[in-house]
Order: structure tokens, then sequence, then C-alpha cells
């Protein structure tokens, strides 16, 4: 399955509730369908959403470079060098981006309000950019922006690679989405089962517990009988070396006579003086 989706301002990507976002299932009622790619929270337009693995990853890995088009709102008046330092690439952070295209444009007039609006300074000008990346690191658009001195007040997502929110000419509404393909990708190795498959594919044979292995030595190595009225010959676990019938016959110790060991009368017996006796 295939989905496009006008994401409206200040709706959070993921399905799951959020104390303070709304989330995807207020604009999604498909089953089983996740984002490819994320947009930013503050940010507008085109997401798209599918079930199928491999199509997430072509749409979303970097490896694929799929072009991606912005609508930027910025603060100031952008000069053709700031234009052109955007399209060669800028420094963010340790890495320089790489080339995109960059390019003034007039305010758009298919442009649906924003709630809440932007802010307005009277004495300060905002005009519209396009920009085009092939690459998708956190919230770059913003930082290139703000770069080279156009700080973002508004970004809409217009276009991934051959998708974007016109669709037969017509214009996708804020929050609107629209099914492109409804059929579900086939199961893979890769993909998660979901309960009712799980349930479907174990419910003709039943599920035998595996039971642990008793075990066969203590704490400190010693081995361990199967029971206490197991003899130790016929408990298999035991080793033939540990095994007391299988151990040569010991002679008992004979007991010292006197009942106590008689001192060594040697030569320098005395070891406080070391003298002959």
């Amino acid at each position: 399955m295939l989905l496009l989706l006008n994401k409206p301002f200040g709706v959070i990507c993921q399905f799951s509730k959020h104390e303070r976002y709304p989330s995807l299932a207020e604009y999604i009622k498909t089953p089983n369908v996740y984002p490819a790619g994320r947009l930013d929270t503050d940010s507008e337009g085109l997401l798209l959403l599918t079930d199928d693995g491999r199509l997430q990853n072509t749409i979303s890995h970097p490896l694929h470079k799929k072009p991606k088009t912005y609508l930027v709102q910025v603060e100031g008046n952008p000069s053709d060098n700031a234009c052109a330092q955007l399209r060669k690439g800028v420094m963010l952070d340790d890495e320089i981006t790489l080339p995109c295209e960059a390019s003034i444009i007039s305010e758009p007039e298919w442009l649906w309000p924003r709630t809440p609006a932007i802010r307005h300074r009277v004495n300060v000008p905002t005009h519209w950019l396009e920009i085009t990346l092939t690459e998708g690191k956190n919230r770059q658009v913003r930082r290139m922006t703000a770069a080279v001195g156009l700080p973002t007040l508004r970004l809409i997502r217009t276009q991934i690679g051959d998708y974007s929110l016109w669709q037969n000419g017509t214009l996708l509404n804020n929050g609107q989405s629209l099914m492109l393909d409804d059929t579900p990708a086939p199961p893979s190795l890769t993909r998660r089962s979901t309960p009712d498959e799980l349930k479907a594919r174990y419910s003709k044979r039943p599920i035998k517990p595996v039971q642990p292995a008793a075990p066969t030595h203590n704490a400190k190595g010693k081995p361990l009988r199967a029971s206490p009225d197991t003899p130790l010959s016929s408990d298999p676990r035991l080793m033939s070396d540990r095994n007391p019938e299988n151990q040569p016959e010991r002679k008992p110790r004979k007991a010292p006579s006197g009942g106590r060991r008689a001192r060594p009368t040697a030569p320098f017996a005395n070891k406080r003086t070391k003298t002959r006796p």
C-alpha cells in the first residue's frame, strides 16, 4: 500500500499517542502503514506512508538520493550570494552539505493558512525560497538557511521523488490523505508478523513448552545426584572418575603411637640459640 498525506503543522510523525502533539492516528485510519521518512512536527506538507519495507527503504534511505523539494519562508532579504552558498553547500557542525538547488520564488497563491500563524515583524520583510535536496539530515533546511543569515519561519515539503502534493492536477488539502495503491505488501522475512498472522500460524499446531535442563553441578562445581534415592553408580550425569565405586581401594592410615607425635631431636633443634645441646 502507498498513501499520501498533507501533514498539518504541529502533528508528530508517529501513530502512538503523544502527551503534547496530535499524532498521525487522527488523520490516517488505514492499519499497518508507517511513514517512509520523517517530517518535523513544526513542518508541513507531503508525507508518504506504506506497509512495504522495501518501498520504505527506497524512499527514505540516503543512498537512493530521492530529491525532496521544500518551500521555505525565510526572514530577511535573500541575496544571490546567499542562494549561491546554499547551492554550493554550507558547513553544518563538522560537515558540508551536498550541492542542492535553491532559488527565490514569489509567495504561492495556493498556500493554505497556518494555525497558528507565523510571527510578523513590521520592519523585517519575509521571502520565499524553493530548495531541493538529495539528503535528509536532521532539520537540515532550517539549519542551512540559518547558516546564511535567513531564519526559517515556515517550511512546506511539496515533493518526494515522483510523488507530489498535486495529484491529477488537484492539490491535497491540509490534513487530507489519498490512497495511491491499496494492494497490501507481500509478507517478507524482514517484516514483523501481525497478531492475527501469528494466531493463524500457530493455531493449527500446539506450542510445546520448552523445559529447562536439570542442573548437573552445584555452585561449587561438584556433581549432583539425580535424586536422593539414586545410587551414585547409576547416575549417568556423574563423571566416572568422580564415582567412588571406580576408585582404587585405599589402606587406612595408622594412628601415631603415644597419641602425640614426638618432637625431633636433630642437631640445632633449639631455634632461639641455634647451638648444639
